[in-house]
């Protein structure tokens, strides 16, 4: 019996993109998916795009909420499936075989990962993300920033908790982190398995983003362990961007 992915998705005034994100979800081979739609009340045409596929859907919710990882627990209540991925508006599943590919990596994971593909409000791709998931992962591999992104990470639903609210901004990465230090079995798919959206919240709300994760990080890797970690990113961001400014010359 293959594994049910419950495959949620949430939204707020987002026409231009919604479509996209969910035919990407839809037209996906793997015959066990329960798709999870939530709406925060758009009044852009967003909710009338989403109720066109409303036979295709598991669930689909519009109503008011107190924002994403609000959002995201309605969603995360509703899953009934053995394992949960977060495909928000704008971003995409990678292709329509992944989910099955993902699957058949390897058996009974408790978390299976991937690489993600960035892409502009154009949809034209960016590359890979800098920070590149790595070779092994667990609860301590975010120590140098978040090197896999919650469209890239499909976990088990018995692991997953509730998004911590107190967290506007960055819940995401105390949510993975909580999964997975209740993990033993975290698979590397070695395939790109998401597309994503350059520009969120996270973007827009920069400042108040990297407070939040190094708070979270703070939590989970101590306070001087911290700062020192947040060093050496600083070290590596500046060699990166000198490595891109050569590339470029």
């Amino acid at each position: 019996m293959k594994p049910k992915l419950s495959v949620i998705t949430i939204v707020y005034n987002n026409v231009k993109d919604i479509e996209r994100t969910m035919l990407s979800v839809l037209n996906q081979t793997y015959p066990n998916i329960e798709y999870i739609v939530i709406d925060g009340a758009s009044n852009d045409g967003t909710p009338e795009k989403i109720a066109q596929y409303k036979d295709k859907l598991a669930c689909f919710i519009s109503e008011p909420d107190k924002g994403i990882y609000d959002a995201m627990n309605k969603g995360l209540a509703l899953a009934k499936g053995d394992y949960v991925l977060f495909m928000n508006s704008g971003d995409e599943i990678y292709d329509s075989h992944t989910v099955e590919n993902v699957f058949n990596s390897a058996p009974s994971g408790d978390i299976y990962y991937g690489e993600t593909e960035m892409y502009d409000e154009d949809w034209h791709s960016l590359g890979q993300r800098r920070h590149e998931a790595p070779e092994q992962f667990n609860w301590q591999s975010f120590k140098y920033g978040m090197n896999i992104s919650h469209q890239a990470i499909y976990v088990k639903r018995s692991l997953a908790e509730p998004y911590d609210l107190k967290y506007k901004y960055s819940s995401d990465i105390d949510w993975i982190i909580k999964a997975a230090k209740k993990s033993s079995n975290i698979v590397n798919t070695h395939q790109y398995v998401a597309k994503y959206l350059v520009g969120g919240m996270s973007k827009k709300k920069h400042w108040e983003s990297l407070k939040e994760r190094f708070k979270i990080f703070t939590h989970y890797y101590g306070f001087f362990p911290n700062v020192f970690n947040h060093f050496v990113i600083a070290v590596n961001l500046a060699g990166y961007y000198f490595r891109h400014g050569r590339t470029n010359d």
